[in-house]
């Protein structure tokens, strides 16, 4: 459903929050034994939408369907509710994908449905360092699917892996790097492994990441995605021009979004609010016409500042200089540099991006 553009970028997200397994970092809402709802929650994230559009939802920019796993889910149905949401004639629309689910067949309903970017969960190339994230994709299932992304004609797609697991080696991500890059992707995010409380990975510190070899794993990133010819616009992310994803920009950017399904966040004007965490408890209050908030937050005007340049700092746009005092900025020479095409902004270095946070707690 096409509109004309809002005034202001608007996006959606739509959460799926079933997973075949849960990998070992995972802190999202996600589950792996609560397949049989798979339907009925389908038919309330409908609902729920259809409830905001009657309400007066803006027309989106941007739609992100992410999880939990979407590819466990039926691909019509998928397609048809994201079908059904009101949207900009050049809106951008991502479904994250597991590589073993991926088939041609599904990736043309995600198309009938607008879909024009696919985002696919490689994590590693090395099939020792996805046992030790405990994923349990076949990583030869990659390539098919970026033949079956080429097939249907997709325009746009992004390939996503993680640095730092328990046993993988430097060589191991250099091979994982050149491989990802042998495909010729338009896009990349490289994280690196965090440990989230509550996950398996927390209480097995043995397998922790350490911030040295995480360093030096970026830099193998960086170096060989620029040589590529994919620049790195975030911190995380580099992507070849055009290709850059906006539904990420319009969070980075402080824009408005709403959130559908279970455990989803949704922004307004500083006001930001979360659904209910279960399936179960998403779907009843659905059913009973209730409100599906959980609990909100407003932000005061200095916390939404810093959150803004917190995250802004993190992309090749950069901050206003005025943003530190002029001692802060003699003091981080070497990690900030003026923005090459507008004097009154700054723009990490390549070894400030490695200190970003660090750099983010210095700010006037």
């Amino acid at each position: 459903m096409s509109a004309s553009s809002p005034s202001s970028p608007f996006g959606v997200y739509i959460h799926i929050p079933f997973c075949a397994s849960k990998c070992d970092y995972c802190a999202f809402a996600t589950w792996t034994d609560r397949g049989h709802l798979i339907d009925r929650y389908l038919d309330s994230l409908q609902t729920e939408i259809v409830r905001a559009i009657d309400a007066g939802m803006p027309v989106a920019s941007t739609v992100f369907v992410g999880g939990g796993t979407p590819t466990l889910v039926s691909p019509e149905r998928l397609a048809s509710i994201v079908a059904s949401i009101p949207v900009e004639a050049d809106a951008e629309i991502t479904v994250e994908c597991n590589p073993d689910d991926v088939t041609v067949e599904m990736l043309r309903s995600y198309r009938s449905g607008g879909v024009n970017r696919v985002s696919i969960g490689v994590q590693s190339m090395s099939a020792h360092v996805l046992a030790a994230l405990g994923r349990t994709h076949d990583r030869d299932n990659v390539s098919r699917t970026v033949e079956a992304i080429r097939s249907v004609g997709m325009p746009s797609f992004n390939l996503d892996v993680i640095y730092g697991a328990a046993g993988e080696s430097v060589d191991d991500w250099r091979s994982t790097i050149r491989e990802v890059v042998a495909f010729d992707p338009p896009h990349v995010s490289a994280y690196g492994l965090t440990v989230e409380a509550g996950t398996p990975l927390a209480t097995q510190p043995d397998r922790h990441p350490d911030d040295d070899d995480q360093a030096d794993k970026y830099d193998i990133a960086d170096e060989l995605l620029q040589a590529a010819g994919l620049e790195n616009y975030e911190v995380s992310n580099w992507a070849r021009p055009g290709h850059e994803s906006r539904h990420n920009f319009l969070y980075w950017r402080q824009h408005d979004y709403r959130g559908f399904g279970c455990a989803a966040h949704s922004h307004r004007s500083g006001r930001r609010w979360w659904n209910v965490r279960t399936p179960e408890r998403y779907i009843d209050l659905v059913d009973a016409a209730g409100d599906v908030e959980a609990s909100a937050e407003v932000l005061d005007d200095e916390t939404r500042r810093f959150e803004r340049l917190q995250l802004l700092l993190r992309t090749r746009d950069g901050i206003p200089a005025d943003s530190f005092s002029h001692d802060t900025l003699v003091l981080l020479e070497g990690l900030v540099i003026p923005h090459p095409d507008d004097s009154t902004r700054v723009v990490l270095t390549h070894r400030g991006r490695l200190m970003a946070n660090e750099i983010s707690l210095r700010f006037a």
